[in-house]
């Protein structure tokens, strides 16, 4: 167990940069003349990039060993953040640099998993759900750390701190793969990364996982891509000034962040006890309800707000570990780096799609000037609702089939 929080600590030092961007998203729009639509496509720079990432070192990890394969990403996360920190002075250069540092970032996700999974035998659940709330928490770190950053060295000063996370989270990840061995799942002669794909495009319930995921994916990426800047508009809109809106809009949404720590635990162990595609429906729907509704409450109290954004973070968050958990026990090991692989492409593919339409029609609805901010915002976080709706019915398709006796010990 001490070994699974050291490594945790470590994803969680690497995730800080995630929220790097929606921290200070509120005043890089003033500062540098951006649209909605920049902004949102900024973000999904890091997505883009983050994606191929995962794609890359998914297969790395089965050809190589998913060690090997962390530890040697672990360097480039640390130098792409650095980069952009000190670089990105406009749109075409936060879009370029922010997408580097998503592309080296994969390295402790994907392989990370394969970690966990190859070393925690039992409750994988639950232990793949301590690894995915460490990176709430990181992302929760980043964001308190950007509030704290913004009004004493600005935006500029909020990345610099960010950025020096990564390479404490690179010694936490050495020190706690010392003694871990870098497995390589060999295959049978002639088998290559197109033959790996073929068996996972094959595996249908494994198929249906990914898709679940995909649409979650759209649903909680944009989410996170938005919410810091939404609560600054809520502050704003209450009276707070522009740098005391972006401050406290980062430091509402890490509280919520934290929140998430816990739905990724609970979400994991409840899936061990309860069953996978029960608990993801149950999670999907609750979330789901949140994206229709959430964007329509600008208007109402702070703490109203702050208490639903809580439990839309729990729930959008609460079904990651279990997806997870689902395709380590649809997947034969031999062929789980591609099956993640390909999850990330569909998944990141989409949550990188997510906050561009999300700004699209933000700049939509404000482009008349007609339209009430609680409209407007409205319109804006229902995409992610109409996003994530087929989620929920893949999972509830993988439910009725005879191989979901696979997942949890029967319990489906």
């Amino acid at each position: 167990m001490l070994w699974l929080l050291e490594f945790c600590a470590a994803r969680a030092a690497f995730a800080t940069m995630f929220t790097a961007w929606s921290a200070v998203l509120p005043l890089l729009r003033d500062d540098w003349q951006m649209t909605a639509w920049q902004a949102g496509m900024v973000q999904s720079g890091y997505h883009v990039g983050f994606l191929i990432s995962l794609f890359a070192v998914g297969f790395l990890s089965d050809r190589h060993g998913a060690r090997r394969i962390y530890l040697a990403t672990g360097i480039a996360a640390v130098a792409s953040g650095l980069l952009f920190a000190l670089f990105a002075d406009g749109f075409v250069s936060a879009l370029l640099l922010y997408g580097l540092t998503g592309l080296c970032s994969g390295g402790s996700y994907t392989p990370g998993l394969a970690i966990v999974a190859q070393r925690m035998k039992e409750r994988q659940g639950r232990a793949l759900g301590y690894y995915l709330a460490a990176a709430s928490l990181g992302y929760a770190i980043g964001l308190l750390i950007a509030s704290a950053m913004i009004p004493l060295y600005g935006w500029r000063g909020a990345f610099v701190v960010t950025a020096l996370c990564p390479l404490l989270g690179m010694a936490l990840g050495w020190r706690a793969l010392r003694e871990v061995p870098n497995v390589v799942h060999a295959l049978p002669d002639g088998h290559g990364n197109h033959s790996r794909l073929l068996e996972v495009v094959r595996n249908k319930p494994a198929m249906l996982s990914i898709w679940g995921y995909t649409f979650h994916a759209w649903e909680l990426l944009g989410m996170w891509a938005w919410l810091p800047a939404f609560l600054a508009a809520a502050a704003f809109a209450g009276g707070a000034g522009g740098a005391q809106a972006a401050s406290l809009g980062a430091t509402l949404t890490a509280l919520t962040y934290l929140a998430a720590v816990v739905g990724s635990v609970l979400g994991g162990s409840l899936s061990d006890r309860y069953g996978r595609t029960a608990v993801t429906l149950a999670m999907a729907v609750a979330s789901l309800a949140c994206s229709f509704s959430f964007g329509w409450m600008i208007g109402l109290p702070m703490v109203l707000l702050v208490v639903v954004a809580v439990f839309y973070n729990v729930t959008g968050v609460g079904d990651s570990s279990i997806h997870s958990t689902t395709l380590t026990e649809l997947m034969d090991p031999r062929y789980l780096g591609a099956a993640y692989s390909l999850r990330s492409v569909l998944g990141f593919g989409a949550g990188a799609i997510a906050p561009w339409v999300f700004g699209l029609v933000l700049d939509w609805g404000r482009a008349g000037g007609g339209m009430p901010d609680h409209v407007v915002w409205g319109l804006a976080w229902s995409t992610l609702g109409l996003g994530g709706l087929l989620g929920p019915l893949a999972i509830w398709r993988l439910r009725r089939m005879p191989e979901a006796v696979k997942l949890a010990n029967g319990k489906r």
